[in-house]
């Protein structure tokens, strides 16, 4: 059997973390061969750290073969030691009458101290996959705090973007889901973002010539997958938690898995035209377990480059709101 790897959660008696933690034990994200520590962080709060005691129960419960240890804590520098994969899921969410300056501040400052401890204590190959909102902002701000790991080594989630994105083209072509291919998400996990259509194909044809409805693709489609999040809130009175613990799933199981094509928030390094020192949605390829290549070959015409200028422009602006604390 392989040498189990240690995943540390944050978050994780939170929605999305007991979505999650099942899905990793399972052998859903690493495999059905590779072994599982599960280093589970909250916040030092009684009540968050009893749901902790009983979600811990519960992956007891489970008999998980794959699953050979569970630590409980609310010490970030216990949860992250030696951790191959750090998740970080919790985060502050946006109170009633909060601006987004003051959330992306609030954030900061648990992003700049889980930055510093992971960078401090991880594995050495230690991998960092952000899904606490603002994603990409929150990814940028632990990034900063490195000066071991790599920036390529931090990465956000815009996988339920993507996965939005493919669903909404399937129905609208009437095809499984699996004609879909190729549907990439540019820029911030924001309403902001870009589902770059005119990249993706349904059964082996552009999107765009077998959903010929341009007014539909630029408009409903793009502001459907966009507010997704805000539309499942008013349906059920509470945040995605499931589809959110499922695309991380996908994150890290296209992460580590050589060949793999799919959308992850990285350090733009200027391409696509965004701000070079910005964390954007772009088209990548794995090209070895945890490493990656982001695929520069795609054409913008003019409609992708007004989307692409919108979303970069919001995550300059976020970028801005922290400069302060990561100078």
């Amino acid at each position: 059997m392989k040498t189990p790897i240690r995943v540390a959660v944050t978050g994780a008696a939170g929605q999305i973390g007991y979505s999650l933690l099942f899905r990793i034990a399972s052998g859903a994200m690493f495999g059905p061969d590779q072994p599982v520590i599960l280093q589970l962080i909250e916040a030092p709060i009684e009540k968050a750290l009893k749901a902790l005691e009983g979600v811990a129960m519960e992956l007891d419960d489970c008999a998980f073969p794959l699953l050979k240890g569970i630590v409980q804590t609310a010490d970030a520098s216990i949860g992250f030691k030696d951790a191959n994969w750090c998740l970080l899921v919790g985060a502050k969410p946006r109170g009633p009458g909060m601006e987004r300056a003051d959330l992306l501040k609030d954030n900061g400052k648990i992003f700049i101290g889980q930055g510093q401890i992971i960078d401090a204590v991880a594995a050495a190959d230690a991998r960092i996959a952000v899904v606490g909102n603002p994603a990409n902002t929150n990814c940028m701000i632990a990034a900063s705090q490195a000066k071991r790991l790599p920036a390529e080594r931090f990465t956000a989630m815009v996988r339920l973007d993507q996965n939005r994105a493919q669903s909404q083209l399937a129905k609208k072509a009437g095809v499984d889901l699996t004609a879909v291919k190729d549907i990439f998400i540019y820029g911030n996990h924001s309403p902001t973002m870009f589902p770059a259509f005119a990249h993706a194909t349904i059964g082996g044809q552009p999107a765009t010539k077998v959903i010929n409805d341009d007014p539909w693709l630029q408009g409903p489609f793009c502001e459907t997958v966009g507010k997704r999040g805000a539309a499942i809130i008013a349906a059920r009175g509470a945040s995605s938690a499931a589809s959110a613990a499922n695309a991380l799933v996908d994150h890290v199981r296209s992460l580590v898995t050589p060949g793999a094509i799919h959308s992850v928030a990285v350090k733009s390094q200027g391409l696509y035209g965004f701000d070079a020192n910005v964390w954007a949605g772009m088209p990548v390829r794995t090209t070895t377990a945890g490493s990656y290549e982001v695929i520069t070959g795609y054409a913008m015409d003019a409609f992708a480059q007004s989307k692409i200028a919108a979303t970069n422009k919001e995550l300059v602006e976020e970028r801005a709101f922290v400069a302060d604390m990561i100078a």
